[in-house]
């Protein structure tokens, strides 16, 4: 396009020489040279104005030109702020979305099957991405702290000793400890050899052995008529004992001091041992195996489940409307405080992406963008300053005739 307008320059340049050379002998040739000089000057005026805005034309530093590479930095901070004053604004973004209706074209493209696995597979891999790269070190002291924070360090006495206070007021522990005794008989039942020699071993050498074995049969049968009368009397002692103790229990866990120290103890004794420490590690350490094997495998039950509840969403979006009215809103009011809490930073990549820009490939890259049609500016400067020149020569000429 330069080429083509340089060529019109040109075209100008030769039938003005042309004219100008023989219009003595021929006065009419004055429109033409009137005509190419016009055009001389309206492409010379234009070819400035176009080469002004990228360079100083012919190398001169001639004031206000080379606009684009000397003010390269304060276009991009007023293109930013315009962006931001025009587009970025609470009521645009609002009026925009609103007409859009995002909730039923999302729901429309996941109740699809093949977008929903789509997703999911997606979704699939950036949680498999973030589990590699969580430390397993850090993992571990982030489960610590928490343990730390809600578990061992609130006094548990008193909360633990009110729950078991209202279990044992309203008789919820009777069904526990039935099931107890009937353990312990159906033990007693299967388990009679193991009475053998319990007592027995204990007697003097010289009782008959016959006195032996009566002694444990007797023992063994005490047991199985104690477990089978507490089972068959609520009010038997062993259960009246055991309520008592329930309820001294609770009470102490709530009131008594060295109760409540003994369990904060034991409850830090048990959570600094080893034993346990490495038990979280381990179970940590299963659980992201776990669902990493889940995440990769497209036939896992984890990745089919995801892909069933988007399909799900998918279709309550497209056809429930009050349900798309409530995520529309949803979705309007978090991009509009969205915007209107960052648009100055969504904005400023605009002008900070401008300031790194070099200069001349500023120049150029602005230049390839809209050069064609300025190119044409040349042009029509071209023709219309022949016009102009062609137009002002004849007035004048009439005039003054």
């Amino acid at each position: 396009m330069k080429g083509v307008a340089l060529g019109a320059l040109l075209l100008m340049a030769v039938l003005f020489v042309v004219a100008f050379t023989l219009q003595e002998r021929y006065p009419a040739l004055g429109y033409v040279r009137a005509f190419a000089e016009g055009g001389m000057v309206g492409a010379l005026a234009d070819w400035f104005a176009v080469t002004a805005l990228f360079r100083h034309p012919l190398g001169i530093p001639i004031p206000h030109t080379a606009i684009i590479p000397n003010r390269k930095d304060e276009i991009g901070r007023n293109l930013g702020e315009f962006v931001e004053t025009q587009f970025l604004q609470g009521d645009v973004v609002r009026t925009k979305l609103e007409s859009a209706g995002v909730a039923g074209r999302i729901g429309e493209w996941l109740s699809v099957p093949k977008h929903a696995e789509r997703v999911g597979a997606e979704g699939a891999l950036l949680a498999a991405s973030v589990l590699r790269a969580l430390s397993d070190d850090d993992v571990n002291d982030v489960i610590e702290d928490l343990a730390r924070r809600h578990l061992i360090a609130p006094e548990s006495g008193p909360p633990l000793g009110r729950s078991l206070g209202t279990v044992v007021e309203s008789g919820a522990h009777h069904g526990a400890v039935d099931l107890a005794f009937d353990s312990i008989g159906a033990w007693l039942d299967a388990n009679h050899a193991a009475f053998t020699g319990l007592l027995s071993r204990r007697l003097p050498s010289w009782v008959p052995s016959i006195a032996s074995r009566l002694v444990d049969d007797t023992a063994y049968n005490e047991a199985v008529k104690f477990v089978a009368a507490a089972q068959a009397d609520p009010q038997h002692p062993a259960r009246l004992a055991i309520d008592g103790y329930l309820s001294r229990l609770a009470d102490d866990l709530q009131h008594d001091p060295a109760t409540m120290a003994r369990l904060d103890g034991a409850k830090e004794r048990l959570f600094d041992s080893p034993r346990v420490r490495g038990l979280a590690s381990d179970a940590w350490n299963t659980a992201k195996a776990g669902l990493l094997d889940s995440l990769a495998d497209p036939q896992s039950g984890l990745r089919r489940r995801a892909v069933q509840v988007l399909t799900d969403i998918g279709g309550r979006l497209s056809t429930d409307d009050a349900l798309q009215r409530r995520v529309d809103g949803r979705v309007v009011d978090a991009a509009v405080f969205l915007v209107d809490r960052y648009r100055h930073d969504i904005a400023s990549i605009i002008t900070d992406t401008v300031e790194r820009w070099d200069a001349e490939e500023t120049t150029e890259k602005i230049e390839l963008m809209v050069g064609r049609d300025l190119q044409y500016i040349r042009l029509n400067g071209t023709v219309v300053g022949a016009l102009a020149g062609l137009l002002i020569f004849t007035i004048a000429h009439a005039v003054l005739g």
